[in-house]
């Protein structure tokens, strides 16, 4: 998916490839801009007007959802099938609305229900993510951030999806409320039978959630597989520095490592691979010829030459 500017294409998301299994948690994770949230968005759909999905698929249950009309990708697949909670969402509710009509509001749009049936599915929801169902007729700014964080989480479950995608879902709250809103995440995907695609830079959420993990760089996947593999042995040169910058509190204390340069300029990325700059591994074939994604080990790819 390229974003078109005065300047040309910005290539946000390019060959990106991964699997979200029935039941999965993705931890989707990468320095700020390498794509994430453009992923998310090219999935639903939910593209501005200036970004073109240029070529591939999104296949769900056997159906590409990019030749799909976007009167049935409405009415089919976004909130009913695939769900998103938003980056800011907490701020994101209507501010003169109560909680309960923005729910209903949603599961009115989308299901053949009446009134009635919509509030008391909407108290479930409620009830479902934390929240006493007399709350159903409160106003965002009666409740604490964690509450409305609860709340836009309840929106996203209100059609019974299959998948919900969170786009960092515990933004701006305290340490605390974090663990609470994570602590009911996984309830939900066990009891609720979810898909979660969970979209962060916070490696130590995606610990707590996930079963698996992509790693992203400069539109790119640079590395995708199980979480356990990817812990305990990073294959990819960036993963192996992402992880060295984040500090574990358990095991001998290391210094922490940082990564020299900067992300490159999607505008023009340079050739061969986008993290040769920065690499300290890499060689002359990277600076000229790019890395086609390999399966280093069973279920565990990575985008890089010293793999082949």
């Amino acid at each position: 998916m390229y974003y078109e500017t005065l300047r040309g294409y910005v290539r946000a998301v390019d060959d990106v490839s991964f699997t979200v299994n029935r039941e999965d948690a993705l931890g989707l994770a990468g320095e700020s801009g390498c794509g994430k949230t453009s992923s998310a968005l090219t999935i639903l759909r939910l593209l501005p007007w200036n970004a073109r999905i240029v070529t591939g698929k999104i296949t769900l249950d056997g159906e590409d959802l990019v030749k799909m009309h976007e009167k049935d990708v409405r009415k089919k697949i976004r909130w009913k099938r695939i769900s998103m909670v938003f980056q800011g969402a907490m701020n994101a509710l209507h501010p003169t609305y109560s909680v309960g009509k923005q729910i209903t509001e949603a599961i009115l749009l989308h299901e053949d229900v009446d009134s009635n049936e919509a509030l008391e599915r909407a108290e479930k929801l409620l009830e479902l993510v934390g929240i006493e169902a007399n709350k159903i007729n409160r106003y965002p700014h009666e409740l604490s951030g964690g509450m409305r964080q609860r709340v836009v989480t309840a929106m996203a479950l209100a059609c019974n999806p299959d998948i919900v995608i969170a786009d960092e879902p515990t933004t701006a709250l305290d340490v605390i409320v974090q663990a609470q809103v994570l602590k009911v995440m996984k309830e939900l995907q066990s009891k609720l039978k979810l898909s979660w695609i969970l979209i962060t830079h916070d490696l130590s959420m995606i610990t707590e959630t996930c079963n698996r993990l992509a790693i992203m760089y400069a539109g790119k996947i640079a590395e995708y597989g199980n979480l356990t593999d990817l812990y305990k042995e990073p294959l990819h040169p960036y993963t192996e520095k992402l992880l060295s910058a984040f500090p574990s509190i358990v095991g001998p204390k290391s210094e922490l490592a940082s990564i020299p340069g900067f992300p490159p300029d999607l505008l023009v990325p340079p050739p061969g691979c986008r993290f040769h700059p920065r690499c300290s591994k890499a060689m002359e074939i990277c600076r000229k010829k790019e890395p086609i994604p390999v399966e280093a080990k069973r279920g565990h790819y990575v985008t890089c030459h010293l793999y082949k």
